[in-house]
């Protein structure tokens, strides 16, 4: 049995036409269905769904022989392991892009803070990345680390700036925050276990050279 980690959402819709090249369709919709585990057209093959900010864990420790998930999710995992992981990581699959940027509110002088050398209160899902961005930078902060509705940080007084995922901008704009600073690109990366890879190589590459050649063809167009 094959077993591939998905998250619900962006990342789960835009991973299905890769899936499809690879001659794989899942057959429950994940916003119907109450099930954690759905079947695929191949009996082989079977997706868990799980957070998005578990996929590496479960493909670390063989939960999952795949899994779909944000660089920004891997360079958190990472930071948190040491920088060891044992994962594989053979594609960017160029999938639910996005950036993680630095948003304030909109009457808050960032660009005269920094200069100044204040001390700014940070707010985060994504700690490690906000600490090495501000530190390269020469910014002394305080990280807050939060896990939702990241944008009330700064209008009750928690935070000055937050560092987050930024697609369209338009949440930012609806809650009278502004993006300063951009501090990385993301997109999603396929992670394989590395024992799966070499016990399951038969069923393995294939998947990943269909997930290589539809993104080349994507890419390419």
């Amino acid at each position: 049995m094959i077993t591939l980690a998905l998250s619900k959402g962006r990342i789960f819709d835009e991973t299905l036409p890769l899936l499809a090249a690879a001659g794989i369709e899942v057959l429950e919709d994940p916003e119907k269905s109450r099930k954690l585990i759905l079947p695929t057209s191949q009996p082989g093959v079977r997706v868990v769904l799980v957070r998005a900010s578990d996929v590496p864990t479960y493909v670390q420790y063989g939960g999952a022989d795949l899994g779909v998930t944000g660089l920004d999710t891997l360079i958190e995992h990472r930071a948190e392991w040491g920088g060891a992981t044992g994962l594989y990581q053979p594609l960017d699959l160029h999938i639910a892009k996005c950036r993680v940027s630095v948003a304030v509110r909109a009457d808050f002088d960032y660009a005269n803070a920094v200069r100044q050398g204040s001390r700014l209160r940070v707010a985060s899902k994504y700690v490690n990345i906000a600490r090495d961005f501000f530190a390269a930078k020469g910014v002394h902060v305080d990280l807050i680390k939060l896990y939702g509705s990241m944008e009330l940080a700064p209008l009750t007084g928690l935070a000055d700036a937050i560092v987050d995922l930024v697609s369209t901008g338009n949440t930012l704009k609806a809650n009278n925050l502004v993006e300063v600073e951009r501090i990385m690109d993301i997109s999603s990366r396929l992670v394989v276990n590395q024992a799966s890879l070499k016990l399951k190589q038969d069923r393995i590459r294939p998947i990943i050279d269909a997930f290589a050649a539809a993104v080349a063809k994507r890419t390419s167009a």
